[in-house]
């Protein structure tokens, strides 16, 4: 066994925020000699085996890092290199028509990667609830602690020191709850703008994209006849519907020659000025004139 793996024996261990866990008092080995528990007294809680990768061994102290952290990293790292590589594949179809059936066969491989990191994404997001709700229960019990010493110092059962000391404590370790659940929180968010991510990342098909194509050459095709200007609409005739009877009763037809005549008996031409030399029959002016002083 290494000299630095030897060295974490008998060292305190505490959480990312400072809290005191146990001591370590051992290890489990696998058959090459790397660590793969470790040993952790925790008092009352009795012996904790801690994977490994858990802790972060430092020359005074063991840092102890949660599993729903490590986990959550893990899944935030690979879905991240997963979507960017499904953008850059899309980039090379956009860029490259011959790549299109590689890309199709690698789509689905990274879309089967997505899948799987789906269902590990769902055992996080419930370990993350398990371990909010744990928090909530471990901040009341705070404040309790804090009510009541209080309650306690009015009573005069304790001392004024005393309660500052209960005080303190319990707000130390208040801080450390709503850092981690803060921590939580910023978790579930990154993982959820991720989902909406992996949604919105999809390679067409190769279906789509020949019919992407087709679609293409037809319009490309027809640019000579939609640059034709459209004829104008011939207007029908309107018909009458004010009764039952038939278009030619309704509007009879007239001749060019009847609305000429009909145009000529209602505006007569004016009459000619008489003179002797243009009338051979003077009787019939005379009556003319005659009937017009009778007007």
């Amino acid at each position: 066994m290494p000299q630095d793996d030897i060295d974490i024996i008998g060292k305190n261990v505490k959480d990312m925020y400072g809290t005191f866990m146990g001591k370590v008092i051992g290890t489990i080995t696998d058959i090459d000699g790397s660590i793969q528990t470790v040993g952790v007294d925790c008092g009352s809680q009795g012996l904790q085996q801690i994977q490994y990768e858990q802790l972060v061994v430092q020359s005074d102290v063991v840092i102890f890092i949660p599993k729903w952290r490590l986990d959550s990293q893990r899944l935030i790292r690979e879905k991240q290199l997963t979507l960017r590589r499904l953008k850059a594949l899309i980039d090379i179809v956009s860029d490259n028509d011959d790549m299109k059936e590689d890309a199709e066969i690698i789509h689905e491989k990274y879309k089967s990667k997505l899948v799987s990191l789906e269902e590990a994404e769902n055992q996080i997001k419930a370990k993350l609830e398990e371990r909010l709700s744990e928090l909530d229960e471990q901040l009341k019990s705070a404040k309790m602690l804090v009510f009541d010493a209080k309650l306690q110092h009015k009573s005069d059962e304790i001392s004024i020191g005393t309660f500052e000391t209960v005080k303190s404590c319990a707000n130390e370790l208040i801080e450390h709850i709503t850092h981690e659940t803060s921590e939580i929180s910023n978790v579930k968010r990154r993982i959820a703008d991720l989902s909406v991510e992996a949604v919105n990342t999809r390679v067409p098909s190769q279906h789509e994209l020949q019919e992407s194509s087709v679609t293409y050459l037809d319009n490309s095709g027809q640019q000579n006849v939609q640059t034709r200007l459209p004829e104008a609409p011939q207007h029908e005739p309107i018909t009458s519907t004010f009764d039952s009877t038939s278009e030619d009763e309704a509007i009879p037809s007239v001749s060019e020659a009847s609305v000429q005549s009909e145009a000529a008996k209602a505006f007569p031409e004016p009459p000619q000025q008489v003179k002797p030399q243009t009338s051979k029959d003077n009787s019939n002016d005379n009556d003319w004139l005659a009937r017009m002083e009778a007007q």
